[in-house]
């Protein structure tokens, strides 16, 4: 009996062995989840918006920055320190080797890819669906178009960060792209060949004019955390006229307004411009209700505000670098420029005496009563409030958690000086002068400007022009921007970085208004990072000076480091750099040697 028993439990044993045995060999060794259903489609197109944000890198490299170190009129010294080493190399237009958190070209490398490989892998399944059933009903064509959308705009952020400016149809390809993809990866290391910049800008393109009859914006419970038709459209607008194709980039400007859909984008009919008034109306007028300063950068990036086309969350601390007290900051030029900088219709701005003394300030009407400061015009930081961080807490007790910034990718402020801009380039400078002054008019409601009308003059053309020519300097390598100008205007070399266009009218002959257009574009997206892809597509020269000793160095318009540099892990891997040519110093002004362009790899990506 014993015996018997003994064996009854032997034999138990040894199946539940055998069970958990065979449980294990059952369990899948890839956990990753397999995309089976449209919810899950849908889902996973969140992952498709970047993770990181371009914000830090980009304002810092570009002239909205100075250097608190340097020596200021009055030769005053300082030794504030960068919020890290990469800020140092960044400032120097070096490649960052010094960090790698998500303030970097490393984490805008890592997370737009990322993203790419979110909207390829839906994509991938969406084909599957429609081979299966032989086609796609309306939730699946909707997000169809969300991923085809998002791979053509992250691409198209990437190459604005890592790629020169486009140059045109022809000329791009003499310039550098970066790898465009279009499916799943499912090898080991693979190896991708760059193309040309041509090449990158043909399928951003394609994925973007596949997408948009697509979008649907009863697939979003938020609209404003997607692409939404209003959002699709002020990307095609933006992208266009980064391409110099004012026409289509005029007429999806104003469909993101309200505009009916045109049949021809390739036309331009100055009397279809719609009235953008209803998006930009409530902007200011709730900002009065305000107190606390972190309230007016919620609402700037929040769904409540009109303007808004699309939010994007993101892993950032850029606010913690623009608002500590750290070596690189808005002053100087740079903050008489934007946050303190005058305007054609701002009669209250004084400007400054040539050593800086004995005058005074304002902010600007932008800025007016909803930003803040910590120092002076000399040193110190200034912090425009339109960025602020939402803290995601993980542990309340210990103070520990994830810092996030929703970032206005979209916005009808932006939109609208892209239409003005199309506009004035296809010869309709009345039309140009409305969208502008619906922008003026909307900021003189700020707390700080409201009230105070009698301190503003209306924009017209002549005074427009006689404020900013007269403040463009005659050298090109001036640092003030010419008389009292603290870098206002700078020559804008538009037609030499992109000759390939359908403008009708020359830069030249509507400098004035173009260098408002650009001015307004700065303020209006401080601490955003546009201003260092106005500064590219621009063909925009300035010089910034470094430390106590005033080290000067000069970005010219055919410098090489205009493209940031590829992050070292990937040139590591085997993939090419961008080139840098010979850097060169005479009298302490360091400066970059031309020199024959590398080879361009023509093999399709």
């Amino acid at each position: 009996m014993k015996i018997n028993k003994l064996i009854y439990a032997l034999s138990a044993v040894a199946v539940a062995m055998l069970s958990s045995c065979s449980d294990f060999l059952d369990t899948p060794t890839d956990t990753r989840v397999e995309l089976k259903t449209t919810e899950q489609l849908r889902m996973l197109m969140n992952s498709a918006y970047p993770p990181y944000n371009y914000i830090w890198p980009c304002e810092l490299m570009s002239d909205n920055m100075e250097d608190n170190n340097a020596p200021d009129d009055n030769n005053m010294r300082y030794n504030l320190a960068p919020y890290n080493r990469g800020d140092d190399e960044m400032f120097r237009f070096e490649p960052c080797e010094s960090a790698s958190d998500t303030e970097t070209p490393s984490a805008i490398w890592e997370g737009f890819y990322n993203s790419v490989a979110s909207a390829n892998a839906v994509l991938d399944k969406l084909n599957e669906f429609e081979a299966k059933n032989g086609s796609l009903d309306d939730t699946q064509l909707a997000i169809k178009g969300e991923a085809l959308l998002l791979r053509s705009f992250n691409h198209f952020c990437l190459a604005q960060v890592f790629c020169e400016a486009y140059a045109g149809p022809e000329l791009s390809k003499n310039k550098l792209g970066i790898p465009y993809m279009t499916k799943s990866e499912t090898t080991v290391k693979p190896h991708y060949e760059r193309g040309t910049l041509a090449q990158t800008y043909e399928n951003i393109v394609a994925d973007l004019e596949a997408g948009l009859p697509l979008i649907d914006n009863s697939l979003y419970t938020v609209p404003k955390y997607h692409f939404n038709t209003a959002a699709a459209y002020a990307y095609a607008a933006r992208l266009y006229l980064f391409m110099r194709q004012y026409k289509r980039a005029f007429n999806y400007a104003n469909m993101a307004f309200g505009a009916q859909k045109v049949d021809n984008v390739d036309s331009f009919d100055p009397a279809s411009a719609v009235d953008a008034t209803l998006y930009l109306s409530d902007i200011y007028n709730k900002l009065g209700t305000f107190y606390y300063l972190s309230d007016f950068g919620l609402y700037q990036n929040g769904i409540d505000k009109q303007s808004n086309f699309l939010l994007i969350a993101t892993n950032s601390v850029a606010t913690r670098h623009f608002s500590g007290a750290h070596r690189y900051s808005v002053i100087r030029n740079a903050l008489n420029s934007t946050l303190h900088g005058a305007s054609p219709s701002w009669s209250r701005f004084k400007w400054v005496t040539s050593n800086g003394k004995g005058s005074s300030f304002t902010m600007h009407p932008c800025f007016n009563g909803c930003s803040f400061t910590n120092g002076s015009t000399e040193y110190g930081l200034f912090n425009g409030c339109n960025i602020q961080e939402h803290f995601e807490y993980t542990d309340k007790v210990a103070g520990i958690g994830y810092p996030h910034i929703t970032r206005r990718e979209f916005f009808g402020e932006e939109t609208l000086f892209v239409r003005a801009e199309a506009r004035l380039f296809l010869g309709d400078t009345q039309g140009a002068l409305a969208d502008l002054d619906l922008w003026e008019k909307n900021r003189r409601k700020t707390p700080g400007a409201d009230g105070n009308e009698s301190q503003f003059v209306d924009l017209t053309v002549e005074n427009i022009n006689t404020f900013y020519v007269d403040r463009v300097p005659e050298d090109p390598e001036s640092t003030n921007g010419g008389d009292s100008g603290y870098g206002i205007a700078k020559p804008i070399n538009i037609e030499q970085v992109c000759p390939e266009t359908d403008a009708t009218v020359s830069a030249a002959s509507v400098m004035g208004m173009l260098q408002c257009i650009q001015h307004f574009r700065r303020i209006e997206t401080i601490h955003m990072g546009f201003r260092w892809f106005d500064i590219k597509r621009y063909g925009i020269e300035f010089t910034r000076y470094i430390g106590k000793d005033a080290e000067v160095i000069r970005l010219t318009l055919d410098d090489p480091r205009r493209a940031i540099q590829i992050p070292s892990e990937v040139v590591a891997a085997g993939f090419q750099a961008n080139p840098r040519w010979e850097v060169k110093k005479s009298d302490n002004i360091e400066y970059v040697v031309p020199s024959k362009r590398p080879e361009i790899s023509n093999k399709a990506i």
